[in-house]
């Protein structure tokens, strides 16, 4: 069932969206996802056919796509093979201003896992993936339900 107030013109455009590592802005960033992920044991109760699920804990991952421009990452990690392993914090930022508002979140206890030394191509634009995992989040902003 559609919203009645539904408008095209509110739909979020991820032009619109900015990245910072730490208090470094990212302009670099092609694109950003984060996610939840929630783990559930299977519960199945007497007489129903259907599963139920509780859930036990959550996990925090995502990745940054980055065009290729330096070796910013790459110098950020540079301590990984001594085992010394950073963590940052990750806030995004999408704020479309033909949009109903902008939405803000950061994340804690950001962990990369995975370092790209080298990956190219010839006749295409460089661009990274960085999968990362984190320990928390907070909203900073929401946009508000029309």
């Amino acid at each position: 069932m559609a919203r009645s107030n539904f408008s095209a013109r509110r739909v979020i455009n991820g032009t619109y969206g900015s990245v910072w590592l730490d208090d470094e802005r990212m302009a670099e960033c092609h694109a950003c996802q984060a996610k939840v992920q929630i783990n559930t044991e299977t519960i199945n109760q007497d007489g129903e056919f259907m599963e139920s699920y509780k859930p036990l804990s959550g996990k925090g991952s995502g990745s940054l796509t980055l065009y290729k421009v330096d070796s910013g990452l790459i110098t950020k990690m540079k301590d990984i093979q001594k085992g010394v392993i950073p963590e940052f914090t990750i806030t995004t930022k999408l704020a479309d201003p033909d949009a109903a508002g902008a939405e803000r979140a950061a994340l804690y206890g950001v962990m990369f896992t995975d370092l790209t030394l080298a990956d190219w191509q010839r006749a295409t634009t460089g661009k990274v993936t960085a999968p990362f995992t984190f320990t928390r989040y907070e909203m900073l902003d929401s946009i508000d339900t029309l």
